[in-house]
């Protein structure tokens, strides 16, 4: 099969449509390979049949996905690169950051987890345990949500764990049941989650990034796209690891290599425009001259009608203009800030996935059609957003420009509105004039059939009357129900606020989990004394939660309290580490939820109540 088949680029975009995995920027030799090997072992004959199979067979997915996505990996996967990767880069790029600063690393295409777990051993025996605590954030992303749920238990067998050094097992890992398990104080600081390298915005400010063997699976533009992504996460001097396969050889505006047999690079950092300053040409020889075209293109900017704000290239606020600050309150104040801590990122649009776009592709943007509510007035605006370069190419910044659209945009309403009205009158006018002739006619004819006429609708108009009673009584009703409706709805809203302030009132944590054990509510004392916030654990399985609470214990109280309808309250006390590391004692209530009509309860749910003993 051709790489242009059709039919094949028909099965990908259904890939993306109903799954959202984007394969399109992948080799399509290797894609076709993989594809083609799924079809005969389900007997398809080609893609279209193929597509037909995935669309009867869900399951087909996570085979084809795995299928696809080769998820080879290991600790300490090409030792000599790690070991040299510690030596010459890690320990000197620590050694020169401020002590106590964060570390911030970014594992790309982490599968299993335990190239993630590889990078914690590493920076623990450069920075201690507590150290390591305290100061270091391991972001790891793959595509697979079965490999990060794999990722998340940190658990392995014998095979995985072969090439450990003996003293780094021991001192890493616990065994349980015949498998090892990565130390759960650790684990803690490796963050898992899905992210994809194609489609999703990259992680900002990292100081190393690992990303093994995974760019080549993509095409060259792809691979170009996913760099840029790679150059805009690394902070000025941040370190990419990759694989073997990856040289980076047509890429050295981004990276230059520290060791490239060994496949370590470092970023190399763009032109830096500092905040305030205009994009304009150097200044000629002469500085009185210099200062007054200077301070005329500041204040030319700042009078400007169109709300205007520009970005430097690593998006810090370099300036803005008077009618910004009248329309969105972004001032001369804000000069140096990251453009994402501002409302004006998001609100009432998102921007930064555009200014990311516009700064890869150095192409301009339109966002059409933005509604912006300020108080009671809508504001209907067209935001620009155009990338700066330099004489040499390199990239300054972007300038965001906001039309306010608000007045066209009610022309083109009304206009709109009185063609629809002038249609009307002109039909309302035709039929008029049919029945004036009919009417004419009419009275030609006999002055009799005139009063017969003349009759039935004096009869017509008071059944309208009537139906017109009608519907008012009716709307009246509407209008009651209505009310009722609102004052139910406050009453509600009243209602939930006070339980909110009930629960965050507690001095114990306190989780409500549904019949099926995800979590339906999560209290700030339980935030304080897990780590994790409400909005990390809402809908998340309790007994998946990676806490310092040993959750197999906890199982049997939640089998009590969810007794299908007979659940019984009970409690226990367990040892347990709380968010800082420190060894406490728990004790742990669970109570099944009571339904309103006052059964017996556990069909809803239950109440878990962990307090400081």
């Amino acid at each position: 099969m051709q790489a242009t088949d059709p039919d094949f680029e028909a099965l990908l975009a259904y890939l993306k449509e109903s799954r959202g995995f984007d394969f399109t920027g992948y080799k399509r030799s290797s894609l076709i390979r993989r594809v083609n090997r799924r079809m005969t072992q389900v007997d398809a004959g080609d893609y279209p049949e193929y597509l037909d199979y995935l669309q009867v067979h869900p399951d087909e997915f996570t085979a084809l996905f795995n299928t696809i996505l080769i998820n080879v990996t290991a600790f300490f996967r090409d030792l000599d690169a790690w070991e040299y990767l510690r030596a010459e880069a890690l320990e000197p790029m620590i050694a020169a950051k401020p002590a106590g600063s964060p570390i911030r690393v970014w594992s790309a295409g982490c599968a299993s987890g335990e190239e993630a777990y590889t990078l914690a051993m590493v920076l623990t025996e450069i920075l201690g345990v507590e150290g390591f605590k305290e100061r270091v954030k391991i972001y790891a992303t793959d595509v697979d949500e079965e490999q990060l749920n794999e990722a998340r238990q940190a658990s392995y067998g014998e095979r995985e764990i072969q090439a450990l050094p003996p003293d780094l097992l021991e001192k890493y890992f616990e065994h349980v049941g015949g498998r090892y398990t990565f130390r759960k104080d650790l684990r803690r600081s490796v963050i898992f989650g899905r992210n994809d390298l194609v489609q999703d915005a990259p992680i900002s400010r990292i100081d190393l990034l690992t990303c093994r063997n995974t760019l080549m699976y993509f095409n060259a533009e792809t691979q170009s796209k996913i760099l840029g992504r790679f150059h805009f996460a690394l902070a000025e001097t941040g370190v990419l690891l990759l694989g073997k396969a990856e040289m980076l050889l047509s890429h050295s505006s981004l990276f230059t290599p520290i060791d490239l047999k060994r496949r370590v690079f470092r970023r190399v950092p763009r032109l830096y425009v500092p905040p305030g300053v205009v994009f304009t040409d150097p200044p000629p020889a002469g500085a009185g001259t210099a200062t007054g075209l200077d301070e005329l293109r500041n204040e030319a900017f700042a009078a400007s009608p169109l709300a205007q704000l520009a970005l430097t290239s690593d998006g810090m606020v370099a300036l803005s203009n008077r009618q910004l600050e009248k329309m969105f309150g972004v001032s001369s104040r804000d000069t140096g800030r990251p453009f994402r801590d501002l409302d004006l990122s998001y609100r009432p649009v998102e921007l930064r996935r555009y200014i990311e776009q516009a700064r890869l592709e150095r192409r301009s943007l339109r966002v059409p059609d933005v509604e912006y509510h300020r108080g009671a007035d809508v504001v209907h605006l067209v935001v620009q957003i155009s990338p700066l370069s330099g004489a040499d190419g390199s990239l300054l910044g972007v300038n965001l420009i906001f039309h306010d659209v608000t007045a066209s945009r009610r022309l083109q309403d009304d206009l709109e509105h009185a063609n629809q009205q002038l249609e009307a009158a002109y039909e309302e006018l035709q039929s008029t004039n049919e029945e004036l002739e009919t009417t004419n006619e009419e009275l030609q004819s006999t002055v009799e059939e005139l009063e017969t006429t003349n009759e039935e609708l004096q009869s017509t108009n008071e059944e309208l009357e009537t139906m017109n009673e009608e519907l008012q009584s009716t709307n009246d009703e509407l209008q009651s129900i209505n009310d009722q409706l609102r004052i139910s709805t406050g009453q509600l809203d009243e209602a939930n606020a006070f339980l909110e302030t009930v629960l965050t009132s507690l001095q114990a944590g306190v989780a409500v989990v549904d019949p099926d054990l995800r979590i339906r509510m999560w209290n700030r004392h339980a935030e304080d004394l897990w780590g994790l916030r409400s909005a990390e654990v809402i809908g998340q399985h309790f007994l998946n939660l990676d806490i310092g609470l040993p959750i197999d214990q906890v199982r049997p109280l939640l089998r009590g309290a969810l007794g299908g309808g007979e659940g019984e309250s009970g409690e226990i006390r367990l040892d347990a580490v709380n968010r800082r590391g420190r060894a406490i004692t728990v004790r742990v209530a669970c109570t099944p939820l009571r339904p309103r009509n006052g059964g017996l309860g556990g069909d809803d749910g239950a109440i878990i109540v962990m307090e400081t003993a």
